[in-house]
């Protein structure tokens, strides 16, 4: 049966504790206790793998360049390299012209929140109020992109009945028809769901049909398993029309705090995007451009991270087993754990860390509720394998103990 979008009508900002950082929230479900052992925290994402050998020397030989102010659309070698590198990761309908199909970002993050601003604008009248569709958990900054553009946020529920990934046949019509952009993120965060070709081209479909942009955030794309993740730039046609692809350093190169990604896709929806990111948006140091088109052009870091991570997930198959739903994940570096029989996810959270000493988030927190108050990511807790394995395996030991 289709959803509509009065079925599903979001929360209003400010009207619910889901509304604030998933973080922000978890500090102070956690401030009346201490931990119970010595403290490994797998909340958040940050990669802690080493950073290249190749980053010092290159920010020494363009040291100078942090005395001009950067240009927003990135320099001409960036845009060549990360294009470059494009067309060697995927089978794309073309190769992305860098002179007007690619721009730097300050990390995907402000990439995709100005993303929404500038669909609201660019894309055609809507019928009825502007909408913007969500996964369900999802990244915030989609949400908090949708509710600066004065949009509708429609959170699609990505559940595993559904591969978790947003049913696109539960979209009507009349949603569809006031949709100016859908977000989706391949592989997922937080349950590691790696969309397929035929996903992405239904998608496709669908966003010309009806007139709408697909953000693609990609980020997790170089962290796998078996099969390496497509892009929706594979089935977004010659001219990469309504579809525009989102990519970031932090994961892949474990440089989280340089805050270097790009945009590549629909050349017209690029144009207005820098227009607004030329006026509004953090600039890329040049320096650090330059360490990008070093990491764009080295795939030896990016193999041992992903064979790090491999070790990881090796020792939570062998660690969890079949435990809490555990299955290793398509993409990225998370693990989804169904703790619904052991008293919900904020309980949980608050047993492992008391008793434990180990830190999660409550999937209720990375989600928002949907019509009939249901919460997609209620019951489970996220963990982000960035540590080393050897801390990696005492927290999973540690996590296994107590909840069993």
């Amino acid at each position: 049966m289709a959803m509509t979008a009065s079925s599903r009508a979001p929360e209003r900002a400010g009207s619910n504790e889901s509304e604030r950082s998933p973080f922000a929230r978890l500090t102070e479900l956690l401030a009346p206790y201490q931990p119970g052992k010595p403290l490994i925290t797998l909340s958040l994402g940050e990669p802690q793998h080493p950073v290249p050998a190749f980053v010092g020397p290159v920010l020494a030989k363009h040291i100078a360049d942090f005395g001009r102010y950067p240009m927003a659309r990135g320099i001409e070698p960036f845009r060549r390299a990360a294009a470059s590198w494009l067309s060697s990761r995927f089978q794309l309908p073309r190769a992305v012209d860098p002179e007007a199909e690619l721009l730097v970002l300050n990390g995907s993050r402000e990439g995709l929140f100005f993303a929404a601003l500038t669909a609201a604008r660019f894309v055609r009248e809507r019928r009825g109020r502007p909408a913007i569709l969500i996964p369900n958990p999802f990244y915030p900054a989609y949400a908090a992109g949708a509710r600066a553009a004065g949009c509708e946020a429609i959170f699609l529920p990505t559940t595993l009945a559904n591969g978790f990934l947003p049913d696109l046949d539960a979209l009507d019509d009349a949603t569809l028809a006031r949709t100016v952009a859908i977000y989706i993120a391949s592989p997922a965060n937080p349950q590691g769901a790696v969309a397929p070709k035929e996903y992405f081209s239904r998608l496709k479909t669908l966003a010309d049909r009806h007139g709408f942009m697909i953000l693609s955030d990609e980020c997790y794309s170089e962290i796998y398993t078996k099969q390496a993740p497509g892009s929706m730039l594979e089935c977004a046609g010659p001219d990469f029309t309504n579809v525009v692809a989102f990519q970031s350093l932090s994961k892949r190169s474990n440089l989280p705090g340089m805050r270097v990604g790009f945009a590549a896709g629909d050349s017209k929806f690029l144009g207005m995007f820098h227009e607004l990111r030329n006026v509004a948006a953090p600039q890329v140091p040049v320096p650090l451009q330059h360490v990008a088109i070093a990491a764009y052009g080295d795939e030896a870091h990016v193999e041992e991270n992903r064979r790090l991570y491999r070790m990881k997930f090796d020792l939570a198959d062998q660690i969890l087993g079949n435990r809490y739903g555990y299955v290793r994940p398509a993409g990225g570096f998370c693990v989804w754990l169904d703790v619904s029989d052991r008293g919900g996810d904020e309980a949980a959270t608050v047993r492992l860390y008391k008793e434990a000493g180990v830190r999660v988030v409550p999937g209720s927190y990375l989600a928002r509720p949907q019509h009939d108050g249901s919460n997609p990511g209620a019951g489970y807790i996220r963990l982000a394998l960035v540590a080393d394995s050897e801390t990696t395996a005492e927290a999973l030991h540690r996590l296994v103990e107590i909840l069993d």
